[in-house]
């Protein structure tokens, strides 16, 4: 019996299993570990040990590293002062890292913390005992390592034999018994997008018609939404997929491709013929920026928050240059107020602006611009912040002539942010549309807008900005940005001015 003088031990059992297998069975490896850690927190009861109620278990991760989210909740609650002692059935449970092992005994040490391995019998507090343990862990990394080997080499064997070892299913297949075999429905979706490639003859125009025929990329049914897929064909994830020789009926290995044990979705004309229109179409500039004399290449922005890029065209012997937002290439409907505006007319603009703010030079002042926004009656210079200090803007006032080139009006100081303005005016009535029962979810509503819900739901935070702040962005008298306001916004009004940064 502990008396009353003993101190009470708090210990926290962690319990690890790298794989799946046999977790849905009633009695599982993680019920054992955890059952035997107990018995052995109760034989050391006279010494004050007392298991804490909370449970640290992570089923099917690796020990190989520490990101894993029971291991993160113990460390947090060591950092709170919480825990005493770290029970494990095997050492290798807590980590298979001599790296991290070195990690997670200085954050022990730094609190005191000990830690005992049930089947493991060493004493950390000495010198022989942490010799001990380190060799076991060595051990420990090596058959971690061997272990990987082996299946590297197991993977490698099987693509050259032509087997689907796993991964990201294609659109057109489906994964059953551990190979891969043709979707009817997703199979002519490939063979369309190939067909009106050859077709169309350029990226844009695809994927103007994927889109008007609502044609995405690949759904999947997985645990994290960023990669369920069903969203639409940009330029580089298309690319990706008028190459893959996987609907040739081949899987690829080590930079070399190898006849495949699944059946070929496309006839081998139809995808050399592709793979010559690609060819063709590939523009291949490597001119140095220092050579292109795009002098805001790379900071300057559509108010979409496309980029835009230096383009050129000539006429009659004549070269002109432009810049033009990244969205005109296949989604116009994306594109900012301004997609198109006269290069020499924008930089000697910016210039000036900068050297009558900076009082540098040219060169110099460009350096400190970070960004440059282009909306429909003004240009938004953000400026690096300087040492101890905020980052600061210029405003300058323009309009669009005809042919979408710059006239300046005059320079004048940051004033009312529309573009701030009008998220909270849309935020407002995405507000209004979803009480009213006008649309009945966030996701109908995001389907009604053609946005994704996860847009619908960081702008609707800025309806629930206080009136003053709100009142204060209507007038111009604040300096607040949009990326100033954090995603996750306070509701109560009070807690808002201290979160906006």
């Amino acid at each position: 019996m502990v008396t009353e003088s003993s101190k009470m031990l708090r210990c926290a059992i962690y319990t690890r299993k790298s794989t799946e297998h046999g977790l849905d069975q009633e009695f599982n490896s993680l019920d054992a570990q955890r059952e035997a850690c107990e018995a052995y927190i109760k034989s050391q009861a006279f010494q004050g040990w007392k298991a804490l109620p909370q449970q640290y278990n992570d089923p099917a991760f690796s020990g190989g590293n520490l990101d894993r989210p029971a291991l993160k909740r113990l460390l947090a609650d060591i950092e709170s002062g919480k825990v005493d002692v770290i029970v494990v059935y095997k050492i290798d449970r807590l980590t298979r890292s001599l790296a991290d092992f070195a990690k997670l005994v200085e954050a022990f040490d730094a609190r005191s913390v000990s830690f005992v391995a049930v089947t493991q019998q060493f004493n950390t507090t000495t010198s022989m005992g942490r010799l001990t343990l380190n060799v076991l862990l060595s051990f420990a990394q090596f058959e971690r390592e061997l272990s990987a080997e082996r299946v590297r080499d197991k993977v490698a064997a099987s693509r050259r034999k032509g087997k689907w070892t796993g991964g990201s299913v294609p659109l057109g297949y489906e994964a059953r018994d551990k190979k891969l075999v043709i979707s009817k429905s997703e199979a002519e979706t490939v063979r369309t997008i190939f067909r009106l490639y050859l077709e169309l003859g350029s990226f844009s125009k695809l994927v103007n018609e994927l889109d008007c025929r609502k044609i995405v990329t690949k759904r999947r049914n997985t645990k994290v939404p960023k990669f369920r897929g069903g969203i639409p064909f940009t330029y580089g994830p298309l690319a990706y997929f008028l190459k893959n020789r996987i609907y040739l009926g081949e899987t690829h290995y080590a930079g070399k491709w190898f006849k495949g044990e699944h059946p070929a979705i496309l006839d081998r004309p139809t995808f050399d013929r592709v793979q010559e229109l690609l060819k063709s179409n590939t523009v291949k500039r490597k001119v140095k920026f220092s050579e292109s004399g795009a002098l805001l290449q790379g900071k300057l922005f559509d108010d979409k928050g496309n980029r835009m890029g230096p383009s050129f065209s000539s006429k009659n012997g004549v070269r002109y240059r432009f810049y033009v937002s990244a969205a005109l290439r296949g989604r116009k409907r994306l594109a900012g107020s301004v997609t198109r505006i006269s290069a020499p007319e924008i930089e000697s603009l910016v210039e000036a602006a900068l050297v009558e703010k900076l009082q540098l030079p040219k060169v110099k002042a460009l350096a400190h611009v970070q960004t440059i926004t282009v909306s429909d009656g003004r240009l938004r210079l953000t400026l690096a912040p300087a040492k101890g200090k905020r980052s600061s803007s210029i405003e300058i006032p323009w309009f669009v002539k005809p042919k979408g080139s710059l006239r300046v009006i005059a320079a004048a100081d940051a004033m009312v942010d529309h573009k701030l303005v009008k998220a909270i005016v849309r935020a407002h009535a995405w507000l209004e549309a979803l009480s009213s029962g006008r649309h009945p979810s966030i996701e109908a509503l995001a389907a009604a807008a053609d946005l994704h819900p996860k847009v619908i739901r960081q702008g609707l935070r800025l309806a629930f900005l206080s009136p003053d702040l709100t009142r204060a962005v209507l007038d111009g008298e604040t300096t607040v940005e949009l990326k100033h306001i954090p995603k996750s916004l306070p509701l109560a009004w009070r807690e808002q001015h201290g979160s906006i940064r």
